[in-house]
C-alpha cells in the first residue's frame, strides 16, 4: 500500500507508470438492446483478459477503470491474475481510485520483469445515452423505436466498457466478440472472422480478426441493424449515402499517394449514427460519424452541407495515417492529429471536388476563425506541458480552435514556404517547428508605416498584462515569411527577421501583405495606404486576389475593435461595396418565417423537425426554432433528451443566445441549469466550453461582466472541467467588447445618422 502512495505523489500521479505494457486484449461484450426488467436500465456485460509483460519489478498493477461493477472473483477481488510457468503472486485487495479512475490491484509480491502475464475481470456497466464509451443511441424508423449500440472511446472512455491501460501510447491489438440480438449486426474495427458465428434462437456471437497494434481510443464497438454506407435503412434506401461512397474511394487514393504508404487496412466502415457527441471519430477501420456529416440528400441538402461532408470523410480519412498509424505519445500534443488532419481534410476535399476551390475556405473557415482566440491573452501554445495535461477534464480542453485551427494554418504556412512537394516529403521535418511554434501565440500583425514595416504582438485587449513567462523564450520575435505584391504585381517572399521596423518600399504605391494568407499573421497599414487599397477595391478588385478581399475586410474590422485603425475611415470604403450571397436560402428562410411567424408558425416548423426523414434538414429546422421571439419552452426541451438529442443541446443553446430575443434568457437558463447540467449529463452531452463561447459571445456591458464575475466565483470550488479555458476566455472577450463599445459607440452612432439623415 505505501508503495502506491509514493507513486500517487510523484509526477506521474495522474499517469500510469509504464512499467506494464499490454501485448493484447482478449474482450466480450454483450450489449442489452431491452432495458433490464428489474432495474429498467439498458445495461452490457464483459469479460476481459489482457495480457502484458512486466518491465520492472512491482506489487501494484494500475490499469484505468471508470463506471465499470465488477463481479468478485476468487477471495472477493474485482480480478484475477495468471502467468504461464511461472508462479504468480496472490491478490492483497483491490479498489476503484476515483478522480484517476485506476483500478488499483495490490499484491502480495512483486511482478518478475521480462514475464507475461493475464489480468483477467467480469464485469457490467450501463449502455447509457450519454453519448460516452459503449453506450445507447436511439432513432425512430416509421414510427417504432430502435436501438444501436454504439461507441466514442476517444480521448479516455475506453475504459468506461473494458478495463485497459488507457493511453494514446500504450498500443496493443484486440480480440473482440460481441452477442447481439439474431438479425443485427455487428461491427468493429476489424472484419469478422471466416470462422461461422454462433447462433442462439435469440442472439449471434460474432469474433472479429485481430486489430492491428493501436491505441485504446480508436476502439469501435456497434451493434444494429443498419446496412451499408452503414446507416439507417431508409435513409440508405433513400440514396443519401451515395455522395459519401462516392468520394470515400478518391480520398483514399489521394492520401495513398500523399503518404506515399498504402493504406494499413484491409477496410474502411463508415457509420452515421443518431447520437454522437463528436461531429465525427476517426476509429481505424470504422469511422463513425453524426447524420449530418455522412449523409447527404440531393433534394434537399445544400452545396454547405455536401461540403461538410467530403470535408470531414477527407478529415478522418486522413487520420488513417497521421493519428492511427503514427500516434501522439501524450494529450499535450493534439494539435499535431487535429491540426494536420485539418490541413490535409482541405487538400483531400479539393482532389474529390476539383471544381470547388474547397482549398480557399481554410482562411474562413479556420484562419479567421482562430486569429480571434488567439488575441487572448487566454490563449495557449500549440503544445502544453506534458506534466500540465493529466484528467480527463485536461484532455478534453485540448481539443479546442487552437489545436485544429492554428494548427492547420501553421502546417499551411510551412507547406506554402517550403512548397508543397518538400513539405510531403519531409513530414518529419514538422516535428522540428514544433519547438519554434511552443510558444503562446505566433500571432504578430504586421505594421507597414509609409514603407516601414515592423511587427507586434497583437492583442483584442492592447492593455493586458502580458507576464514574462507568457512571453517566452522567443518573446514574440518572429522570423516571418512576408508574401506581398506592390500595385498588382507580385513580388518575391521577403522574410521580416526583426522586430523594429524595416524600409520595404518607398513611394506612393498600394502594397498588400500576406498574398492568399498564407502567413499567420494580420497586418495593418498606415492610413494612406488602407485608402489606397480601398480605393483600388472599389475600382477594379479582381487585381486583389480573392481571399485577399476577404483579409481587408476581416483585419480591418479587428483593427478597428482595437482602435489601431480609424473607424469611420475604414468604413467609408467597405460601406460602399456588396457582397453576394450564394442562393442556398433555406437556413435564412426557415429562420426568418419563424422570426416573423407566432406560435402557429413555430409549432409547424416543430411538427416539420419531427417528421425530418434527413439529418441535414432536420439540423436546418432546429436551428431555425430558435430565431423564434418566445424561446423559454425551446430552452427547456434542451434538458429533455426525448425533445432534444443529447448531441444537439449545445447547439440549441447556443443558437437561442444568438438571437437577440433570447441572449438574456439563455445566461439565466445556463446559470440556473449549470449544476445540473454539468453533474448530471456530464461530458458526453454538452461541450461546456462551446456552451460558455457561444452563451456569453456577444457580451458587451459592464453588468454581463459582473454576472460572468459571479457565475465563476459560485461555481470555482466545483470547477469547469473542460470549459476551464473557455470561461476565462469570455471574460477577456468581454472586457474587450465593453472597452470597444466605450470607444466607438459615438463615432458609430454618429456614422449611422449621418447615412441616414436621422
Amino acid at each position: 500500500m505505501s508503495f502506491y502512495f509514493i507513486f500517487y505523489a510523484s509526477r506521474f500521479r495522474d499517469r500510469l507508470p509504464g512499467y506494464l505494457v499490454p501485448e493484447f486484449y482478449n474482450i466480450t461484450l454483450w450489449p442489452r438492446l431491452k432495458p433490464n426488467p428489474n432495474s429498467n436500465l439498458y445495461i452490457f456485460t464483459g469479460w476481459s483478459a489482457v495480457q502484458f509483460e512486466c518491465l520492472e519489478a512491482t506489487d501494484l498493477i494500475l490499469i484505468h477503470s471508470n463506471k465499470l461493477n465488477y463481479t468478485e472473483m476468487k477471495d472477493e477481488h474485482f480480478v484475477s491474475l495468471t502467468s504461464e510457468g511461472v508462479s504468480v503472486p496472490n491478490i492483497k485487495s483491490t479498489w476503484l481510485q476515483l478522480q484517476t479512475q485506476y483500478l488499483v490491484i495490490q499484491l502480495m509480491g512483486k511482478l518478475t520483469p521480462g514475464q507475461k502475464y493475464q489480468l483477467h475481470a467480469q464485469f457490467t456497466g450501463e449502455l447509457a445515452d450519454d453519448l460516452a464509451g459503449f453506450y445507447r443511441s436511439e432513432y425512430k424508423e416509421d414510427g417504432v423505436t430502435k436501438i444501436v449500440a454504439t461507441s466514442q472511446m476517444h480521448p479516455t472512455n475506453a475504459r468506461k466498457t473494458f478495463p485497459c491501460f488507457d493511453e494514446p501510447a500504450i498500443k496493443a491489438v484486440f480480440h473482440l466478440t460481441l452477442i447481439h440480438p439474431t438479425g443485427t449486426i455487428a461491427l468493429s474495427n476489424a472484419y469478422p472472422s471466416p470462422a461461422p458465428s454462433l447462433s442462439f434462437a435469440q442472439h449471434s456471437n460474432t469474433t472479429f480478426e485481430a486489430t492491428e497494434k493501436m491505441s485504446t481510443y480508436l476502439l469501435a464497438i456497434i451493434v444494429s441493424d443498419y446496412i451499408r454506407i452503414w446507416a439507417r435503412k431508409k435513409a440508405i434506401k433513400e440514396g443519401q449515402g451515395n455522395y459519401a461512397l462516392n468520394v470515400t474511394g478518391p480520398i483514399l487514393d489521394f492520401f495513398q499517394a500523399y503518404y506515399n504508404i498504402s493504406y494499413p487496412l484491409r477496410k474502411s466502415d463508415q457509420i452515421a449514427l443518431p447520437d454522437f457527441y463528436f461531429g465525427a471519430m476517426e476509429n481505424w477501420g470504422l469511422v463513425t460519424y453524426r447524420e449530418t456529416n455522412l449523409l447527404y440528400d440531393p433534394e434537399t441538402s445544400s452545396n454547405s452541407n455536401k461540403e461538410t461532408t467530403v470535408t470531414i470523410i477527407a478529415h478522418e480519412l486522413a487520420h488513417m495515417w497521421f493519428g492511427n498509424l503514427v500516434t501522439l505519445r501524450w494529450w499535450n500534443e493534439v494539435w499535431l492529429n487535429e491540426g494536420f488532419a485539418s490541413y490535409v481534410s482541405y487538400l483531400g476535399a479539393d482532389y474529390a471536388e476539383p471544381d470547388w476551390n474547397v482549398k480557399d475556405l481554410i482562411v474562413l473557415d479556420d484562419v479567421q476563425k482562430v486569429f480571434a482566440v488567439d488575441a487572448l491573452v487566454s490563449s495557449h501554445p500549440l503544445t502544453s506541458k506534458e506534466d500540465s495535461i493529466n484528467l480527463p477534464g485536461q484532455i478534453m480542453e485540448q481539443f479546442d480552435t487552437i489545436s485544429y485551427s492554428k494548427g492547420a494554418a501553421v502546417l499551411r504556412m510551412l507547406s506554402d514556404f517550403l512548397s508543397e512537394s518538400v513539405f510531403k516529403q519531409g513530414l518529419s521535418f514538422i516535428l522540428l517547428w514544433l519547438k519554434l511554434f511552443d510558444q503562446k501565440q505566433l500571432f504578430p500583425p504586421l505594421s507597414t508605416d509609409t514603407g516601414i514595416v515592423s511587427q507586434n504582438h497583437f492583442l483584442l485587449v492592447p492593455e493586458s498584462n502580458v507576464t514574462v513567462e507568457s512571453f517566452g523564450f522567443f518573446r514574440y520575435e518572429w522570423m516571418i515569411p512576408v508574401r506581398w505584391m506592390k500595385d498588382g504585381a507580385t513580388k518575391d517572399i521577403w522574410w521580416l527577421l526583426e522586430k523594429k521596423g524595416v524600409q520595404l518600399w518607398t513611394g506612393p504605391s498600394w502594397v498588400l501583405a500576406n498574398i492568399n494568407v498564407t502567413g499567420y499573421y494580420r497586418v495593418n497599414y498606415d492610413l494612406g495606404n488602407w485608402e489606397r487599397l480601398f480605393s483600388q477595391f472599389n475600382t477594379d478588385h479582381q487585381v486583389i486576389p480573392l481571399i485577399n478581399r476577404a483579409q481587408l475586410v476581416d483585419d480591418s474590422d479587428v483593427f478597428i475593435i482595437v482602435q489601431i485603425t480609424n473607424t469611420c475611415s475604414v468604413y467609408k470604403y467597405i460601406s460602399g461595396n456588396k457582397f453576394c450571397i450564394h442562393p442556398n436560402l433555406r437556413s435564412a428562410v426557415y429562420c426568418s418565417a419563424v422570426a416573423a411567424g407566432g406560435e402557429a408558425e413555430w409549432n409547424f416548423t416543430w411538427s416539420q423537425l419531427q417528421d425530418a426523414t434527413v439529418a441535414s434538414e432536420a439540423n436546418k429546422l432546429m436551428l431555425a426554432l430558435a430565431c423564434s421571439n418566445n424561446t423559454q419552452l425551446y430552452l427547456e426541451f434542451t434538458l429533455d433528451p426525448a425533445k432534444i438529442r443529447k448531441q444537439d443541446a449545445t447547439a440549441v443553446i447556443t443558437a437561442v443566445a444568438n438571437n437577440r430575443a433570447g441572449q438574456n434568457l439563455t445566461w439565466q437558463f445556463v446559470t440556473k441549469n449549470w449544476e445540473h447540467m454539468f453533474t448530471e449529463y456530464g461530458v458526453g452531452s454538452f461541450s461546456f466550453a462551446s456552451l460558455i463561447s457561444g452563451v456569453t459571445a456577444r457580451f458587451s456591458t459592464p453588468q454581463e461582466l459582473q454576472q460572468l464575475l459571479d457565475f465563476e466565483e459560485e461555481h470555482k470550488d466545483a470547477g469547469f472541467g473542460s470549459a476551464a479555458l473557455a470561461v476565462d476566455q469570455a471574460l477577456e472577450r468581454t472586457q474587450a467588447n465593453i472597452k470597444w463599445v466605450q470607444r466607438n459607440k459615438q463615432d458609430v452612432l454618429q456614422w449611422f445618422r449621418s447615412q441616414t439623415g436621422n
